[in-house]
């Protein structure tokens, strides 16, 4: 059985409060299970909690061991690692794997830099587990007993990914931070800058590469999908690395997605504001798609 259960969802910054109860305010930090095997997506705040229940229940059954994912190293991405309980183990071993954007600087020195005294109390030598760090790229990896999981570059300030799992023929993808490609070269042909084929060419690239996230999302069991803005929020955040629950939802039809779980949530968006906006978009789409849409809550545990 392949399943995903979210710990954190929320976006930029964690924002715990009476408004946030219902769908949480932890950030992104997603556990994959494929049977008795784990994945971690993000090492965001709700990598906290994460920790202190598998020391509660996987740890009785022997050490802890996981393959660590990290789409981007974004402080809201990494923030949970100092205080995920596993760290403390000797017996844990532990794989974190990770774009970096820097060629100067590998994965292991972004975490070693996060565990320096200016930051936080302890050092990375006071830390028992076994871990291995890897940069890693556009690949596919095989993981052991049947789990496989592919790669794909998205559209964030920094180099960003998302991740397939693939599991006795079922999918789970991740694709948050994530905006759509578009064409950075002016359109206008009254604009001094514009070149007709610099903006031909633009526009060719940024629809071969949103072409490519479709393939990557297609046929997906589950999809989750970043969804920080409405399409009238978007258009004031071009660039900022977010997409808009219109474009998740149409992409994720296009791919014939089964169930789109929306992500990446905005820190000042209310639980109620989120369960109307849940119940805005399942009703636009009513009679339209078989596929489900859900609004990702901490706790939720959704199987392929």
């Amino acid at each position: 059985m392949l399943s995903v259960r979210i710990w954190g969802d929320r976006g930029s910054i964690p924002c715990p409060g009476k408004d946030t109860v219902i769908y949480g305010g932890n950030t992104a930090c997603l556990e994959i299970r494929a049977d008795e095997k784990l994945a971690i997506v993000d090492l965001g705040t709700g990598v906290k909690p994460l920790g202190d229940w598998l020391m509660a229940n996987d740890f009785k059954r022997g050490p802890i061991d996981a393959d660590i994912f990290i789409t981007h190293t974004h402080w809201d991405h990494i923030m949970g690692f100092p205080m995920f309980t596993p760290l403390f183990i000797p017996a844990s071993h532990l794989r974190v794997r990770g774009p970096v954007s820097y060629e100067d600087e590998s994965l292991a020195d972004v975490f070693e830099a996060q565990l320096s005294y200016r930051y936080w109390p302890v050092r990375v030598s006071e830390l028992s587990a076994r871990i291995e760090y890897s940069q890693i790229k556009e690949t596919s990896l095989d993981l052991g007993d049947g789990l496989w999981v592919t790669t794909k570059y998205l559209n964030h300030p920094i180099l960003c990914l998302g991740y397939r799992f693939e599991y006795k023929g079922k999918s789970i993808v991740t694709a948050y931070d994530n905006e759509p490609f578009r064409n950075l070269f002016p359109t206008d042909p009254e604009d001094p800058s514009y070149d007709e084929d610099a903006a031909r060419e633009g526009a060719a690239a940024a629809r071969e590469e949103n072409e490519k996230l479709l393939r990557f999302f297609q046929g997906a069991d589950v999809l989750i999908h970043d969804g920080q803005y409405t399409a009238e929020e978007y258009k004031s955040h071009l660039g900022w690395g977010h997409s808009s629950f219109e474009h998740a939802i149409n992409s994720a039809n296009k791919a014939r997605v089964k169930n789109l779980i929306l992500f990446h949530h905005d820190p000042n968006r209310t639980d109620a504001q989120l369960e109307k906006l849940e119940e805005e978009y399942r009703k636009r789409v009513a009679g339209k798609t078989s596929m489900r849409i859900m609004m990702a809550r901490e706790g939720m545990t959704i199987i392929a």
